[in-house]
């Protein structure tokens, strides 16, 4: 039995509520201005930033390896590590929320199809499909594969009974192949493949970034931070249409955590506590008074 298979259906309600997630997640990025999709980590996190106004959230792939004490790299989690993830934090906001599914956990395109259908039932509305293949020596599939591995994505999703959004993924910049006519091309590919949603992560500046969005008609996410040091007033400026933190905001707990132990351990001292959230802050934060509905 497969994971779609051996997954249980919504039930009637929980399904209505998904539907109307993703709808509202389709037409966010109909908007008239960028929207930023913040990248919890956990239950908590997610909880946390569904009560900052945030409008969707985006599960994260090293956010997840790095809580369970792995560094992040191909192979670090299993479908199932990921989907089980994904589907606390879905039961812990009700906010609509995609995935980072890599490149679908498998070698075929059915695979990949497979996946799509295992995160749909877990109340996800959409998930990136990328196009790395794991291998450090030859990281970037072949384009003609990496589109038909979007296409059954695409196919999967469509076969759903809501929309659910698929976000193809160009991975160049993100393996030091800095090839921007080539990333433009996959780019197209998987748009004519049907993709919903395009995405480069990594691109080194803004003027890659408005070749992006212009060569494209369909919406366009970037990743913050990296070398660029663009608003997101700047980002909606060049075209981009939705906005990740992708790792920061776990990286950054993670910088906290760490800037608090080598105080501890170097001069002794407790100084870190005066930036600590307080106790009762944090209790109000993951009261689910914003439970799913």
């Amino acid at each position: 039995m497969d994971a779609a298979s051996a997954t249980p259906a919504p039930s009637s309600a929980s399904a209505d509520a998904r539907y109307r997630r993703a709808v509202a997640f389709r037409a966010l990025h109909e908007g008239p201005g960028p929207f930023v999709v913040a990248n919890p980590w956990d239950a908590g996190s997610a909880r946390i930033l569904t009560g900052f106004g945030f409008p969707a959230l985006a599960t994260t792939g090293a956010g997840l390896a790095h809580s369970l004490g792995r560094p992040d790299g191909a192979g670090a989690l299993s479908r199932t590590e990921v989907l089980d993830n994904a589907r606390s934090i879905v039961e812990a906001t009700r906010l609509p929320v995609t995935a980072d599914l890599e490149s679908g956990f498998g070698p075929t395109p059915q695979d990949v199809a497979d996946t799509i259908r295992a995160a749909a039932a877990t109340g996800l509305v959409g998930a990136s499909i990328e196009d790395s293949t794991g291998d450090d020596e030859d990281p970037v599939r072949p384009l003609s594969e990496a589109a038909e591995r979007v296409a059954a994505a695409v196919e999967a999703a469509e076969r759903l009974d809501f929309p659910f959004t698929i976000t193809a993924r160009a991975e160049n910049f993100f393996h030091d192949r800095p090839d921007l006519d080539d990333t433009i091309a996959r780019l197209k590919a998987y748009q004519e493949a049907g993709a919903h949603v395009l995405y480069a992560p990594a691109l080194p500046d803004a003027d890659a970034i408005r070749a992006v969005c212009s060569s494209l008609t369909r919406p366009v996410n970037v990743l913050m931070g990296g070398a660029l040091n663009l608003s997101v007033a700047d980002l909606g400026a060049l075209g981009v249409r939705r906005i990740s933190t992708g790792s920061a905001l776990s990286r950054a707990a993670l910088g906290a955590l760490t800037r608090a132990a080598r105080e501890i351990a170097g001069s002794g001292t407790f100084g870190f506590g005066a930036d600590a959230l307080p106790y009762a802050d944090a209790n109000t934060l993951l009261t689910p008074r914003n439970a799913p509905r």
